[in-house]
């Protein structure tokens, strides 16, 4: 067995796309639009990782009652089921950059050599330090 990507699910999956495209340098290599009948936000989205880099292709779904994920969780509260890792090599660096592509920092960090970001839909995601 190979895993060989990540389903995100999100309320504008095109959007989300866009945002981790920016975020990581890495094409929009699929984008479809709604279907028929559904709202215009409906659609999906794929991520691959160019040649030079490592990582799984990244999905992006719709999903119509989307609710973000609360961090850190909270009893009763929709919870976080899965998130990212994106290693970096400067850390104060990587997390403006994070931010002028529209993800905001958490509020609650709980270690120095990681930051906990927000994507625009909510979803966390880390920011770590790698030699």
């Amino acid at each position: 067995m190979r895993v060989t990507s990540v389903t995100i699910s999100a309320p504008d999956p095109r959007a989300l796309a866009a945002f981790y495209s920016a975020l990581l340098g890495w094409p929009v290599t699929t984008s479809e639009p709604a279907r028929p009948g559904f709202p215009a936000e409906d659609g999906w989205a794929q991520l691959r990782p160019p040649e030079a880099h490592a990582g799984p292709t990244l999905n992006f779904e719709y999903e119509q009652n989307f609710v973000p994920p609360v961090w850190p969780s909270v009893d009763g509260a929709q919870q976080t089921q899965t998130h990212l890792d994106i290693a970096v090599k400067d850390l104060e660096s990587a997390v403006a950059w994070a931010q002028e592509a529209s993800a905001t920092l958490a509020d609650y960090q709980p270690q120095t050599d990681v930051r906990v970001m927000l994507d625009p839909a909510g979803h966390p995601f880390c920011l770590f330090l790698t030699d």
